[in-house]
């Protein structure tokens, strides 16, 4: 029998003989100290699956509250950028913070993944699509004040991340609630089929800690993404009066998908450079 079959089957054998176990991140260091919960939302009829990660300064009975970054498509992007944080912290490029990811727990819409009517404003093309009014107020009135009833959360610094249809909402958020957060990061997002609502969406009033968003465009994005980017991009620069401070960036060389870290850092490089 040729080896590498033998290495095969040995292999099935030991897999079907050891028991399976709940993973345990306690080893993944990257993780830190990461907490779950289940939130079943009354707003959006939908379940969530939540992933907090806190930073290595923070203790149970300290008193210092911390800002917090909230991870649109969390399944993906929290143990992405839950563990890159890591070594941004590291590296002293931001601040400590505490890191939440929302989770659908599947990419698979038949089996949950809400993500293409959570994220996004009407459109005429997609009659799923339209949600994202009611998913910010899910986030308004149950996830963040979970968040910052359980921990130590800084209310004045919450920041939202979202790639592609996470995007979208990013700045759906920025334009129809900005108080909301603190912090906008939308990286690559996919305006592709309701453009005009977001050069257009009604601009509401903030209070007094100016919100900042950031957007940024992979210089290689699909051209179904990027044209729609770029053209939001090009008309909100114009604008005199915005209700936000404006960060745009081109990120050379990054494709749709590989943009995310380079935006993740240079979003919150930004957000903190103050």
């Amino acid at each position: 029998m040729p080896i590498q079959y033998f290495t095969v089957i040995l292999v099935l054998a030991c897999t079907i003989a050891v028991p399976c176990e709940a993973v345990d991140v306690e080893h993944l260091q990257g993780f830190g100290d990461t907490r779950y919960h289940l939130l079943e939302s009354r707003e959006v009829k939908h379940t969530y699956h939540v992933f907090v990660r806190l930073p290595e300064s923070y203790e149970e009975s300290g008193d210092r509250a911390y800002p917090t970054v909230y991870l649109l498509d969390g399944g993906s992007t929290f143990p992405m950028l839950g563990g890159y944080y890591r070594y941004l912290s590291l590296g002293e490029d931001i601040p400590d913070l505490i890191v939440v990811g929302i989770s659908y727990g599947t990419d698979d819409w038949k089996n949950g993944n809400n993500r293409s009517h959570d994220y996004t404003a009407p459109s005429s093309e997609r009659e799923y699509w339209g949600g994202a009014a009611d998913l910010q107020k899910m986030l308004r009135t149950e996830l963040l004040p979970l968040i910052e009833k359980t921990y130590r959360s800084d209310p004045k610094h919450r920041v939202i991340f979202g790639q592609s249809l996470g995007g979208q909402f990013v700045i759906f958020t920025a334009l129809t609630d900005p108080s909301l957060f603190w912090g906008h990061i939308a990286s690559n997002p996919a305006l592709h089929r309701n453009l005009p609502f977001f050069l257009e969406a009604p601009k509401q009033p903030v209070n007094s800690n100016r919100p900042k968003l950031f957007v940024s465009s992979g210089s290689e994005d699909d051209p179904r993404f990027r044209e729609p980017s770029v053209k939001w991009m090009s008309h909100w620069s114009t604008v005199r009066s915005t209700p936000w401070d404006l960060e745009l960036r081109t990120l050379e060389g990054h494709n749709h998908f590989s943009a995310a870290t380079a935006a993740f850092r240079k979003g919150l490089i930004w957000l903190f450079s103050n």
